[in-house]
């Protein structure tokens, strides 16, 4: 069973989390605005889809710090974590999506495994935590090339269905 977790201050990604929701046929009691939820939900998911905007230079929406805090108490062993997120890549480049590196920085060495990490061949060059490898740890919604989006969040919702 797959649960929606996101942070979203301007809308951007609450709308992302529920394109994505339609896209799995996830029901939207299963999608979880962070500023409102408790980390405890997580334990009812076999697959956690988090998402967050990145704000500042490279800083995770506000709501997201004390939500992963509380998420790194939960039991996270065995549980697969998707990430998805919104950025600027024109005016930030160089952070462009550091939103969820900072989250899989966060919960790496909890035990889950992370899922959905595809090609960034079609992604601009960065030095964004977003990016390890030649891959994009997840979804990427980019402001500036938002024509793209519904083409990624196919590839990437077909790498998290394979995972």
């Amino acid at each position: 069973m797959m649960g929606i977790f996101y942070g979203s201050t301007t809308g951007n990604t609450a709308t992302l989390a529920r394109e994505i929701a339609a896209q799995l046929g996830i029901g939207s009691a299963d999608v979880h605005d962070v500023a409102q939820a408790s980390a405890d939900l997580a334990e009812r998911y076999d697959t956690l889809l988090l998402g967050s905007s990145t704000w500042g230079v490279g800083d995770l929406q506000d709501d997201w710090y004390t939500f992963v805090d509380e998420l790194k108490k939960v039991n996270l062993n065995g549980k697969k974590i998707g990430l998805f997120g919104c950025g600027d890549s024109a005016s930030y480049p160089d952070s462009f999506g550091d939103a969820i590196g900072v989250l899989y920085e966060e919960l790496a060495g909890t035990g889950c495994t992370f899922i959905g990490q595809v090609n960034a061949t079609d992604y601009p060059s960065t030095d964004s935590k977003a990016f390890q490898d030649g891959k994009v740890l997840g979804l990427l919604a980019d402001d500036d090339a938002s024509e793209k989006t519904p083409d990624r969040m196919k590839i990437w919702v077909e790498a998290l269905q394979n995972a």
